[in-house]
């Protein structure tokens, strides 16, 4: 437990961020999974081109690639089949992303090697979702699968959440808001930051939402007389206190 009352509990190699490799060449979507991958605390890569891309995870494999199927210079289903083929990559964790939604093409791109498919538009918290439980199956000890600050515990592989041994009830979107708050204490996230984050690509709502589950999250945290663990910043937005239960 840090002097702030944090505690992330992990296994023995808890000191290396899982690195993550994003091969896609929309920088665009480059940008927003870089920021929300490394605010889940992902160490991230992004590179445009299959053939860097190849030759990185050659000299350096990741934990995980997110690889968009068409990308210039040798095409994702191409560098599936390379990481297949080589004895050792052949069990490193495969997140596909494209435009084609056919049956026909997703099944392709599985037979090929890829672990998982999603087509775009997709959602971010749905995407490091599937990021978490791929890594936690083939690299168990790389994930954290509980966040604790102060009397607060969130565990993410069951989705519970506890306030010095009550269980607090959450809907699925303050869940994942609380998580994405609680993964890093003192960070503050614009409305903006956390409508990416939180709710994704392929939501459109404005930033009122933000406020809305806000006021929701708050409500089942608190009892009467107990510590409120978020923390409005006016004029910016939102944080978890890192102060709390400190």
């Amino acid at each position: 437990m840090s002097d702030a009352g944090i505690a992330v509990e992990r296994t023995a190699r808890a000191g290396t961020a899982p690195r993550i490799l994003v091969v896609e060449d929309e920088e665009t979507l480059n940008v927003l999974l870089t920021y929300n991958l490394e605010a889940e605390g992902f160490a991230v890569t992004c590179v445009e081109r299959g053939d860097e891309a190849d030759l990185r995870i050659l000299e350096n494999p990741p934990d995980l690639v997110i690889l968009d199927w068409m990308v210039p210079g040798v095409s994702g289903l191409e560098i599936c089949r390379r990481v297949r083929g080589r004895h050792a990559t052949r069990g490193l964790p495969i997140i596909m992303l494209t435009a084609r939604g056919e049956e026909a093409e997703r099944v392709r791109g599985l037979q090929t090697g890829a672990d998982d498919y999603m087509v775009k538009p997709f959602s971010v918290p749905e995407l490091i979702a599937r990021v978490r439980a791929l890594l936690r199956r083939a690299s168990p000890d790389r994930v954290a699968s509980r966040l604790v600050v102060g009397p607060l515990e969130l565990d993410r592989e069951n989705w519970r959440v506890h306030r010095a041994g009550r269980t607090v009830r959450l809907g699925p979107t303050e869940f994942r808001l609380l998580e994405h708050l609680m993964a890093k204490p003192g960070r503050v996230f614009s409305r903006a930051q956390l409508l990416d984050g939180v709710w994704g690509l392929s939501v459109e709502s404005d930033e009122r939402t933000v406020d809305v589950h806000v006021g929701r999250l708050r409500k089942a945290l608190s009892d009467e007389g107990e510590a409120d663990p978020i923390r409005t910043v006016r004029g910016a937005g939102y944080a978890f206190d890192e102060t709390f239960g400190g």
